[in-house]
């Protein structure tokens, strides 16, 4: 199978923060709005050099989505940033009204999502987001695995018209996509090629799903593993192609069980392709105070876990 190596470690906020900084210097119309978190969205190299086109709301989330959709209406291109929390569960309403319903040019960005906020707690884990903006009609929604990743999410989104959510994280995590790997909005990547299983992945689970796959290869298992960067839209033909062979089905994800890619994926294959399915996913709880390590073990994201699922899911062929 083929091999990722691994070239540093890096938070996937600062792939967000350089992309965006890049993106302001090719196109004047991009704006940048914050709710009192500049350093941890890592806007901060933004404001600095583009004081004039960065906005600081403070602790009102709703009124910086207004304000964005506002923003947009005159020609900008607005990035809105905070907490995925905050991002979403807060100011639903507004994103829904203001955004989504008249297919505003506004692009959330939220940072802090999943488990992997960690030691903040359950009060600042949002485990519900994909599901919340997936739902929604007209938003793209983009959850990218690594600092590379998400860099080039930011900088496809500066030229993508309409809603979206760009989902990413805090944690020092894996960067192994190579900077010449085309990314493209609603197109998933095969990064490894297999016949016995397909697994599905995405976020900080993509890196996990490529280890699993390494230990399932020792066992004489051959698993296909898709980097499913964008949900929405759901890339369906590379998904049904890659089930056409292997048959079974592992999908892997920082969320609720409900709602989240394996809900998603389910549905297609119960419309076009029955298959065993198993989720890795939390299991309808919310998180805790905790390392992100130990919380991605405790809650059942972690490698073994990825593991057991694509073998259950081969035995019930």
């Amino acid at each position: 199978m083929k091999k990722y190596p691994v070239l540093g470690k890096n938070d996937t906020r600062s792939g967000f923060g350089a992309g965006l900084l890049e993106l302001a210097r090719k196109d004047h119309r991009v704006v940048g709005l914050c709710a009192d978190l500049t350093g941890s969205l890592k806007m901060d190299a933004f404001e600095k050099e583009f004081p004039d086109r960065f906005f600081q709301s403070g602790i009102a989330e709703a009124n910086m989505i207004g304000v964005a959709a506002g923003l947009s209406i005159t020609g900008k291109i607005p990035f809105a940033g905070t907490f995925a929390n905050f991002a979403t569960g807060r100011v639903y309403d507004q994103i829904r009204q203001s955004v989504a319903y008249s297919g505003k040019n506004v692009k959330i960005a939220a940072s802090h999502a999943g488990l992997t906020l960690g030691e903040d707690g359950a009060t600042h884990q949002i485990l519900e987001d994909i599901g919340l903006m997936r739902m929604l009609p007209h938003m793209t929604v983009i959850v990218p695995c690594d600092y590379t990743q998400t860099k080039q999410a930011t900088l496809a989104l500066g030229n993508h018209h309409g809603p979206a959510y760009l989902r990413f994280g805090r944690p020092k995590v894996e960067s192994f996509i190579p900077e010449d790997m085309p990314f493209e909005i609603g197109k998933a990547q095969v990064l490894t090629e297999g016949q016995d299983v397909t697994i599905v992945a995405c976020g900080h689970l993509v890196w996990k799903a490529l280890l699993a796959a390494e230990i399932l290869e020792q066992k004489g298992i051959s698993a296909e593993v898709i980097n499913l960067h964008t949900i929405k839209p759901l890339d369906e033909a590379t998904l049904l192609a890659s089930v056409a062979k292997t048959k079974c089905l592992v999908t892997a994800e920082e969320h609720n069980i409900y709602g989240g890619v394996g809900d998603l994926i389910s549905g297609v294959m119960a419309r076009h392709f029955p298959l065993p399915i198993e989720m890795v996913a939390v299991k309808d709880s919310f998180g805790e105070s905790g390392t992100p390590e130990e919380l991605m073990v405790k809650y059942g994201l972690d490698t073994p876990d990825i593991v057991a699922a694509a073998e259950k899911a081969i035995s019930r062929k």
